[in-house]
């Protein structure tokens, strides 16, 4: 889990609405197995759960990546 601020939580989750391709309608079509499942991402208040929107979406959004990327220790990023 990489951690994001409460003031972030509203960029995060129009950028998952916006630009994820695994996002629809507000479900995860990578968790899909005949059944919807809601996106992770767009339910968490903490932090980035979803490995591809970290990875693959976020990038995206230059400044927002920053700023996220300040809210891990050395540490944590070693690990990511």
């Amino acid at each position: 889990m990489v951690p994001i601020k409460p003031e972030q939580i509203e960029q995060v989750n129009a950028l998952v609405r916006s630009a994820c391709a695994n996002c629809q309608d507000g479900c995860c079509l990578l968790l899909d197995d005949g059944d919807s499942y809601p996106c992770v991402q767009l339910l968490s208040i903490s932090g980035i759960y979803c490995n591809y929107f970290y990875y693959s979406v976020l990038p995206t959004d230059k400044m927002l990546y920053r700023s996220v990327i300040q809210n891990i220790n050395y540490k944590e990023r070693k690990t990511l």
